[in-house]
This record gives C-alpha cells, sequence and structure tokens, in this order.
C-alpha cells in the first residue's frame, strides 16, 4: 500500500518548462539548501531514459509517458562508444542524434540532466568507453594518462558544441542561444568514488567541460560508500541507492553544507545477468521509498523510469566473484516495460506525483498494441565453414592477437564486439590448455568437429587423436566487457595470450573477425552456398526465413524455443543475443523495424538450431526473484 504523507507545500511548475523561458539569465541554482529555477523554488521530478536503448520513433511516446506519471526532468547518459566507433569518426545520426533528442525533451516540457561521462557504467559494454582505447597495452582509463586524456579531449571537442546550444542559460553566450535549451545540469563522470584511482583526474574532467562552454550546475553522482571519494570542487554532490537506509540523505551533509540534497539514482528494479532470475523489485516498497526521499525535502531521479534494450552486443557484466555477463533486454522492471507499456509503478508514482504537485496530470498517452506473428520457419542455412571461404579475409599472425588489436582492413580501430575465429594447425591430439586466456568463451573445433568449450570455468579439454594434420579452432566470443568495478583496463578479449597443446604454445594462427556489421551482413545475404535447412543440423551457422506482414507493422517479441545460444537480425538490424540458459526467453523486435510485406530475419547459431521461431505479443524475461 501507498504510505499516506501530507506534503506542505505544492509544486505548480506549469510555467517552468523550457519553451515558456525564453531569454533565461540564470538557470538551475542552489540557494538555501534548495534548488532555484530562474530564481524560483524546484524540485527535480527526473526518471532515466537512454536515446541509444530506445528506437527513435518512441523518444516522443516515451517522454510523454514521463510528463503523465508526473516528472519535469530527463536524464541521459551518453555513450562514447556508439558515438566514435572508430577513431576519429563520429556519428550523431539517426538513433544517435542527440541534438534532435534533447530537443524533443524541451518541445515536450522536460528539463533535462545530461550525463556525459566519459564513462557512464550504466551495465553497457566497458561503461560506455570505446574499446579501441585498449590496442595501447600501457592504457589506464579513467584516469589523467595522456592516451586516455587525448582520446576525451578529441571526443568531447565534438561532443561539446552539440551540447553547449541546448543549455538552458542564455546569458553567457547570448549569440547562440535563441530560446534556451533544456539542459538545466551537466554530470562530472560517473560513480568516481567507486573507482577513485587518480586523485587529479575529477578536476581533469570539470575542466575538460567547463572549458568546452559549459555553464549549468555541475554535480556528481555516487553510492553512499563511493560519495566522499567522488568529490570536486564546484559541483554538487548527489547519492544513488535502493533501499533508503537511516540517515542516507543526511550523510550528504557531511561531505557539503546547506546544499540540496538529490537522489541521481534512485534504482526502481535491477538488471539480469545469464544464468541467473528475472529480477523484480516490490512497486510498493518502490513507491514508499519516493515517497520518503520526497517528504524529506529532496529531489529524485528515478534510475530507470523506462529501461529499453541493449540491442546488438551492446550489454556489459560483471566481475565480482565471477565474471557474469548481462541479458540483451534492459527492462529493469523498472517504471515502464521494455517495450514502453505501464506498470503498476507508473501508476502508483503518478497518484504520488498527483498528490505532491496538487495540479492535474496529462493523461497518460495509449499503450501501443503488440502483435503476435506466428511460426516463421528458417527453411535456408549457410555453414560459417562456408562463409569464411567467400566473405572473410583471414589476418595471418605467428601468435594469437586480441580482439582490440587485430590491424582489419577497413579499420584502425580494431574489432569492439561478437566473435573471433582463431584457425591453426596441429598434429595429433593430446591436452588443450587455455592458461584462463579465453575471453570469454570459445567452442573448439577438430576440422568442423565441435569438441567442447573453454571459459571462465573450464581451461582444459582433451582433444581427440587422428590421423596427419588438422585444424583446430576456437571461436571465441566477446560476451560482454565489465562496466563497473577495478578491472576495466583488463577488458581485452578473444584469445589474450597463449593457448597451449601438450604444453606447447599453438602457432601460426589465422585470424577471422567475426564482429557482424551490416556490410557483412549485407555480402552474406548475396552470398553462395545457402541451401535448405537438413532434418538435423548443428552449428556453427546462419539461418535465415522471412516473416510475413498484411498490415501496419507493430512491436512483437521473438521466442526461440529450440535454439541454443546466437544472434537474431531482422531487415539488418541486430535485435541482440539469446542463450537458453536464460533468464530471458524472448527477444524486443520494434515495430518500426518492421515493415509491410516481407521482412527477412537471420540467425547466427552457435550450437543446436530449431527450424522455426515463434513471434509472440507477450514478453518472457524469465523466473523472478525479488531483490533483496
Amino acid at each position: 500500500m501507498l504510505i499516506c504523507l501530507s506534503f506542505s507545500s505544492r509544486f505548480n511548475w506549469n510555467e517552468l518548462v523550457p519553451l515558456r523561458l525564453w531569454g533565461r539569465t540564470l538557470g538551475l541554482q542552489t540557494q538555501n539548501s534548495q534548488f532555484q529555477l530562474e530564481g524560483m523554488p524546484f524540485r527535480i521530478f527526473g526518471g532515466s531514459m537512454h536515446y541509444f536503448r530506445v528506437p527513435r520513433d518512441y523518444w516522443e511516446d516515451r517522454m510523454l509517458k514521463m510528463k503523465a506519471c508526473g516528472l519535469n526532468t530527463l536524464t541521459t547518459y551518453v555513450p562514447w562508444n556508439l558515438h566514435e566507433q572508430e577513431r576519429g569518426k563520429f556519428d550523431f545520426s539517426r538513433n544517435l542524434d542527440l541534438e534532435a533528442f534533447l530537443s524533443l525533451a524541451a518541445k515536450n516540457g522536460l528539463w533535462v540532466i545530461l550525463r556525459p561521462g566519459p564513462y557512464i557504467c550504466s551495465e553497457w559494454d566497458l561503461g560506455g568507453l570505446p574499446s579501441w582505447l585498449l590496442q595501447d597495452p600501457e592504457m589506464q582509463l579513467r584516469t589523467t594518462y595522456k592516451g586516455f586524456t587525448e582520446a576525451v579531449d578529441a571526443y568531447f571537442d565534438h561532443l561539446m558544441p552539440i551540447v553547449v546550444p541546448l543549455q538552458a542559460t542564455s546569458a553567457f553566450h547570448p549569440q547562440q542561444y535563441k530560446k534556451g535549451g533544456p539542459i538545466i545540469a551537466v554530470q562530472v563522470e560517473n560513480e568516481y568514488g567507486s573507482y577513485a584511482k587518480d586523485p587529479k583526474y575529477m578536476t581533469y574532467v570539470k575542466m575538460a567541460l567547463l572549458n568546452r562552454g559549459i555553464v549549468e550546475l555541475l554535480m556528481t553522482s555516487d553510492n553512499k560508500n563511493g560519495l566522499s571519494f567522488g568529490l570536486v570542487e564546484g559541483a554538487l554532490a548527489t547519492v544513488n541507492f535502493q533501499k533508503l537506509e537511516p540517515g542516507l540523505l543526511k550523510y550528504l551533509d557531511t561531505v557539503q553544507r546547506d546544499q540540496p540534497k538529490m537522489v541521481m539514482e534512485y534504482w526502481t528494479g535491477w538488471f539480469d545477468n545469464w544464468g541467473g532470475p528475472h529480477y523484480v523489485f516490490d512497486a510498493d516498497e518502490m513507491v514508499n521509498t519516493v515517497a520518503s526521499v520526497l517528504k524529506s525535502g529532496a529531489s529524485i531521479n528515478l534510475y530507470m523510469f523506462h529501461g529499453g534494450t541493449n540491442f546488438g552486443f551492446m550489454n556489459g557484466a560483471l566481475e565480482a566473484d565471477e565474471y557474469k555477463s548481462d541479458v540483451t533486454s534492459y527492462d529493469y522492471d523498472a517504471v515502464l516495460t521494455e517495450a514502453g507499456d505501464y506498470t503498476s509503478k507508473f501508476f502508483k508514482l503518478r497518484q504520488l506525483f498527483t498528490m505532491v504537485i496538487g495540479q492535474p496530470l496529462p493523461l497518460p498517452p495509449m499503450i501501443e498494441s503488440k502483435a503476435s506473428y506466428g511460426a516463421i520457419l528458417l527453411h535456408q542455412y549457410i555453414s560459417l565453414w562456408d562463409v569464411l571461404q567467400s566473405l572473410l579475409q583471414p589476418i595471418k599472425s605467428e601468435f594469437p592477437i586480441n580482439m582490440e588489436n587485430l590491424h582489419l582492413n577497413d579499420s584502425s580501430s580494431g574489432q569492439a564486439y561478437g566473435y573471433v575465429l582463431y584457425e591453426t594447425v596441429i598434429f595429433g591430439g593430446g591436452h588443450l590448455h587455455s592458461r584462463d586466456h579465453v575471453r570469454d568463451r570459445a567452442q573448439v573445433f577438430v576440422n568442423t568437429m565441435y569438441v567442447g568449450e573453454l571459459d571462465y570455468n573450464t581451461v582444459e579439454l582433451s582433444l581427440p587423436e587422428g590421423q596427419g594434420f588438422r585444424q583446430l579452432r576456437l571461436l571465441v566470443e566477446n560476451r560482454g566487457r565489465v562496466n563497473y568495478g577495478l578491472a576495466l583496463n583488463e577488458q581485452r578479449k578473444g584469445l589474450i595470450g597463449d593457448v597451449l597443446l601438450n604444453e606447447t604454445p599453438l602457432r601460426n594462427f589465422k585470424i577471422y573477425s567475426l564482429e557482424m556489421k551490416p556490410g557483412f551482413m549485407e555480402s552474406l545475404r548475396h552470398a553462395a552456398g545457402w541451401s535448405t535447412v537438413p532434418d538435423y543440423f548443428v552449428g556453427p551457422a546462419f539461418f535465415r526465413g522471412r516473416m510475413w506482414i498484411e498490415h501496419q507493422p507493430q512491436d512483437t517479441f521473438l521466442k526461440l524455443q529450440g535454439w541454443e545460444k546466437g544472434v537474431v537480425f531482422v531487415n539488418g538490424q541486430n535485435l541482440g543475443r539469446y542463450w537458453k540458459i536464460g533468464p530471458q526467453e524472448t527477444l524486443y523486435l520494434p515495430g518500426p523495424w518492421l515493415r509491410k510485406g516481407s521482412n527477412e530475419i537471420v540467425i547466427f547459431e552457435e550450437r543446436t538450431a530449431g527450424r522455426i521461431i515463434q513471434s509472440v505479443d507477450i514478453p518472457y524475461l524469465g523466473r523472478t526473484q525479488y531483490v533483496d
């Protein structure tokens, strides 16, 4: 049940929206332990939504739902590893059009707290840092190491000209600011207190923002244990948590006096790892905690309001006691589902914010209906071994090379994601030992015969004896780089060192890059060698079929029962990974990525392939477990 609280003051901010405050001069300020916006008392009622996890066609729908819930501020991270996938090549187009996203927030009456990193955590590969940084064997991420700061500077030189004109305050650059933008605060890095390897680093990031024209209120963000280690002079400290421990908000007073209290991340749910449960967080407990925070006079940001999806290979991972990669869905048991539908949390929060604000809220938008397109037959396949001959040029190397340091024809940035195949010639069988140099999981083949797997837990295999020379093949998957903790510098993928056969290091490799970028997938469509799927076949192989849609396409979910592990592409879009160990059993397929008529589905399956997949109208994210 929602706890009953009386709020002594109501907050009518109908006029305090971006497009109604032109020619602003003050922006968001702190005054006597309160926020003021243009000199008027203001509370931040925020929600997190990441433009890179939500199809562009749905940005506005999710923003309208924020407003209907009673929120006045949107927070978003900015993922460096998407905007600069290759060193020196920047992309702010299509689903990465940050300017369009921020402008849309302003249009819909939402202020913005921007969290540009460079590190963002966010259960995102390497915490948003581009993997090509790890080409440098001496790289020290999130420090003032020259190789890192030079890369950050080059990135910020491209990012900040997009961001600066969208700040709320107009006094500093009157020629640039016609109406003022929605950005009222900018976060300096992210949770640095839990990393804290370089005492000069936070000052460097702060100055990198200020020197490029950031004039809005600066903030930091840490959990309680990291709070005092992540401070930087001139930035407001904020705190992250899920359970409101006694005295937690007052603890902020020990690191900064007479400042507004802000919860930058109130965790509305939690993320999932492959092989674990689908975590859920009790809706009543969540809304009661939000009510308590508001009752204390603090501002709050709901992380997440809408989680979205880790499309492609972009999921992060944890490495505490053991390595655990995150699932494709970033549903997070958030206020809106992965597909943007309402939950009980939404309506409970709407009731609470209505009481706090004391004004009628906009009506919630209608939800988008979901479709079940039925069974889809995957009628054709082509073996990975056939693809090697026709589409891929190997790199020849005496020694194994990690993914990031592969010298590819079209890029000096190495390979970032996906798979790498290492191939060498052996004579006889024996004892294969990885020396824990597999990152993260290798399928082992002798010629085309599957022998077993190597990963963090399995580091040795027996290879069968045989006549003459044979090919030993290791298909290594990068399951996602760790995004949090002290191991960021050790996130190189593929084979990161020698693998031994009978205690002798393997040498003379052919190395094939399988990042499965759009160019490769397009070439695959036209490759010779596609044939009818036999009654029984095991991968690795690509399978394809077609889904026919008669009417306007709608969101759906793909269920891959009978398939083992792999990746799904629909009309060239990488939906992400599936794995039979769960918890996630369906992949979200947004309607805007479909078209009337024929839609091509391509599946890369590592091992056991089914014959069909199901398009269903209800997601299944796995067996649930409540967050403790």
